[in-house]
């Protein structure tokens, strides 16, 4: 293993990556839809069509930009029945395992997601992960936005944890919106298909794209050796 590798800190997504929720999220969204009379969408249709902002996945089945007071009633559907759902969610294939091995072999991971912070530290804990961590990290403000400013911040408080910076780190996430949130602050990328998009989606990042999680750690490795 050379000291390269050793350095590599990977950043974590939360759903849809290393919680395998896609299913209560789809099931979540079709009650938000509801909201609104619009029809429910199947899996398929969420991964060819889910974008960030998420109003903006909201116009392509609404044929407009959800008003002020929609956006406002569909968030609110989405998060109860999301967290109704939730509860009977899982960790993705393998993740215990992958998270201990890199933590054993002496290198960092962070955990940065766009659920809330309040709701996810406990979550995270919940399912026993946590100390695999430096930092676990939610989003603060408003819902529905990108993870860009948010990871911009998350790095300026790692640069306190061994000076982890963004040049020597791997974003590993299910969407489109990781990839843009890692080439923000200068960090590579890889996108995992089990999650919010589709491959086809996915591969129109720029950034490679695996079917896997293990996959995407071997792929982190390679990035610094």
């Amino acid at each position: 293993m050379t000291s390269g590798t050793t350095r590599t800190h990977l950043v974590w997504d939360w759903n849809g990556t290393l919680l395998d929720d896609t299913h209560a999220v789809i099931q979540a969204t079709n009650a938000a839809f509801a909201e609104v009379e619009l029809a429910p969408i199947t899996l398929e249709q969420y991964r060819e069509m889910y974008t960030i902002p998420i109003p903006r996945f909201y116009e392509r089945f609404l044929g407009r930009l959800p008003t002020e007071a929609e956006w406002e009633r569909m968030d609110v559907i989405f998060h109860r029945y999301y967290a109704e759902q939730r509860v009977a969610c899982g960790l993705t294939a393998g993740v215990e395992e992958l998270l201990h091995q890199w933590q054993r072999a002496g290198r960092s991971q962070s955990l940065l997601s766009m659920y809330g912070h309040e709701q996810l530290v406990p979550v995270v804990r919940g399912y026993g992960i946590e100390p695999r961590f430096v930092r676990v990290e939610g989003r603060t403000g408003p819902s529905g936005g990108s993870k860009a400013l948010h990871m911009e911040r998350h790095f300026e408080a790692l640069a306190g944890v061994g000076g982890i910076a963004p040049e020597n780190s791997v974003v590993i996430g299910d969407a489109v919106d990781d990839a843009v949130a890692a080439a923000h602050v200068g960090a590579r990328a890889v996108l995992y298909t089990g999650g919010s998009h589709s491959r086809s989606s996915l591969e129109g990042a720029g950034v490679p794209v695996v079917d896997s999680l293990g996959e995407a750690v071997a792929l982190a490795e390679t990035f610094a050796a």
